[in-house]
């Protein structure tokens, strides 16, 4: 039988949003890297939207899901410095909790919700920190790794 069958209609949108969101945020991050070199938090965090990323195509593969390219790739957000980047991720990581807020609601399946739940931990208390301690530094006049040296490439994408 096709687990896909199983899974109504919120739960496939469900899983295709938080798998766009963190493909998003990979291409974000892997963006910035590329634009500035391997800056903290961005080098640990990219990695770790990997794993997000491998966590929900475990489900997709479960359920027989057909995965989306990533449509991310060299369409992400391009920042001046790495203190603008630092304040951008402030903001993602917490579009990213309200986002995983309403997909929890969007199923009862207690393996999906394991891997909504576990994204959105990590998001709220391993990234979001992160990045408020770069934007603060950035704030507070350090000028985090980065600051003040210009785009590689094309500009603002």
């Amino acid at each position: 039988m096709d687990a896909s069958i199983e899974l109504d209609e919120q739960e496939r949108q469900a899983l295709l949003a938080a798998l766009d969101d963190e493909y998003k945020a990979h291409a974000t991050y892997d963006q910035v890297i590329l634009d500035f070199g391997p800056a903290r938090p961005f080098i640990n965090i990219v990695e770790a939207e990997a794993r997000h990323i491998a966590a929900l195509l475990t489900l997709f593969e479960r359920y027989s899901l057909p995965v989306p390219p990533n449509p991310w790739p060299g369409k992400t957000p391009r920042y001046p410095n790495i203190d603008a980047a630092c304040v951008a991720g402030v903001q993602a990581e917490i579009e990213n909790a309200a986002l995983y807020d309403r997909l929890l609601a969007s199923t009862r399946r207690p393996d999906i919700l394991a891997v909504l739940q576990a994204l959105r931990s990590a998001s709220q208390d391993r990234h979001l920190p992160a990045f408020q301690r770069c934007a603060q530094r950035s704030a507070g006049g350090g000028g985090g790794r980065g600051a003040g040296r210009r785009m590689h490439g094309r500009g603002r994408a």
